[in-house]
């Protein structure tokens, strides 16, 4: 099957059981055995349920994996990964991850005895000198958040093939119909469901896709012992979403594009980040490894913090939150919302300044958007 198709027949459909078009809600905790130690394929509903795996199935054939796992929230999906890992181990991160990302390796995971290196993961070298002997993981996400930094896929797999490391890529800006990282080699592949794959901003869930029998079973077995799935309801809904990806993925870029022009000719906007522009430095390799460029849009204005609070004031269209992908356009303040984790000269030396905005562009009609954009930057 093609993308578009898959995204709606891909998984147990219709239900065996009752012949439903649509996925039915197994709003159940357990589920009755036929005897003792005969079940019946279903136990408990943390270890597995029916409309969980339909969209677990579901997301695993959109990414072309092995198997599909949904978690509870995005940063449950994550935690879940590190668990993979061993105390004494030591992982690469991209440095410009998103704020919760950060928080969590910064934070959390040391004091279970991880090690964590955060480098810019466009260049090769650097990526070779931050590697350890304890070296165990490859930690990125492609476009990044917010900077809409473009990594190499495949000049990351071949460092990892090399030195025997597991990659791991947050796929969430792009979504499987922009990039499917796993064809370039790519061992496991994160999403927050929240965003573009549920699209509604009506639930909050992640989702991990494995390549190998292997890593299916670690993390299977992990989802059940560390109690993180996602509720039959959450995964209900974001399978609703997942049907009219394709569709909403396409405006979203075209509008998004739009926008990136506009702004692109601002005096106002000092720089604009979106990888759909030639201007941007990893504008060639997001073409080649990209269907399509997303929906997320950021830039910079002059002024710092308070030109910034000012322009997300004025927006009339877009709405000062803080996530993306929403049929709906949404604005933040990446220094004081997403990114607040970090500290003030780390968001500097990675370039998350004050004045950066982050531009979620939705699926309005264009013309009321770039109004709304003049409107606020006059």
């Amino acid at each position: 099957m093609r993308f578009e198709t898959m995204a709606i027949h891909a998984g147990n459909r219709p239900d065996a059981a009752t012949g439903a078009i649509t996925v039915p809600i197994y709003q159940t905790s357990t589920f009755v055995l036929k005897d003792v130690g005969k079940p019946t394929g279903w136990y408990y509903s943390r270890a597995g349920n029916p409309t969980r795996k339909v969209l677990e199935d579901t997301i695993a054939r959109l990414e072309g994996g092995k198997a599909g796992f949904a978690f509870a929230t995005g940063m449950a999906a994550e935690t879940t990964v590190m668990h993979l890992l061993r105390t004494g181990d030591h992982i690469i991160s991209g440095e410009d991850v998103y704020g919760g990302t950060y928080s969590l390796f910064r934070d959390v995971m040391p004091a279970f005895g991880l090690e964590f290196t955060f480098v810019r993961m466009d260049d090769p070298k650097t990526i070779e000198q931050a590697i350890k002997p304890s070296t165990r993981m490859l930690w990125l996400e492609t476009p990044s958040n917010p900077l809409l930094n473009i990594v190499d896929l495949e000049m990351v797999t071949d460092i990892a093939r090399k030195h025997k490391l597991l990659t791991v890529v947050d796929n969430t800006f792009a979504s499987p119909y922009f990039q499917r990282p796993i064809e370039y080699g790519v061992d496991l592949v994160v999403h927050s469901t929240t965003k573009y794959l549920n699209g509604h901003s009506d639930v909050v869930g992640g989702a991990v896709v494995t390549t190998t029998d292997e890593l299916s079973q670690k993390l299977q077995f992990l989802l059940n012992a560390l109690g993180t799935p996602a509720a039959p309801f959450d995964c209900w809904l974001v399978l609703r979403g997942i049907e009219t990806l394709p569709v909403r993925m396409k405006q979203h870029q075209e509008n998004a594009f739009a926008v990136a022009r506009y702004l692109e000719g601002h005096p106002k906007a000092k720089r604009v980040f979106y990888p759909g522009l030639e201007s941007h430095k990893g504008h060639e390799v997001a073409a080649r490894q990209m269907k399509g460029f997303g929906g997320v849009v950021s830039f910079e204005l002059g002024g710092g913090t308070e030109a910034a609070s000012t322009f997300l004031r004025k927006l009339k269209v877009f709405s000062l939150a803080g996530s993306l992908g929403d049929v709906a356009s949404l604005a933040e303040h990446a220094a004081t919302m997403s990114h607040a984790p970090m500290s003030e000269d780390y968001r500097r030396r990675v370039g998350i300044t004050d004045e950066l905005v982050r531009l979620s562009v939705g699926l309005e009609n264009i013309d009321d958007l770039v109004e709304d954009l003049e409107q606020a930057l006059g």
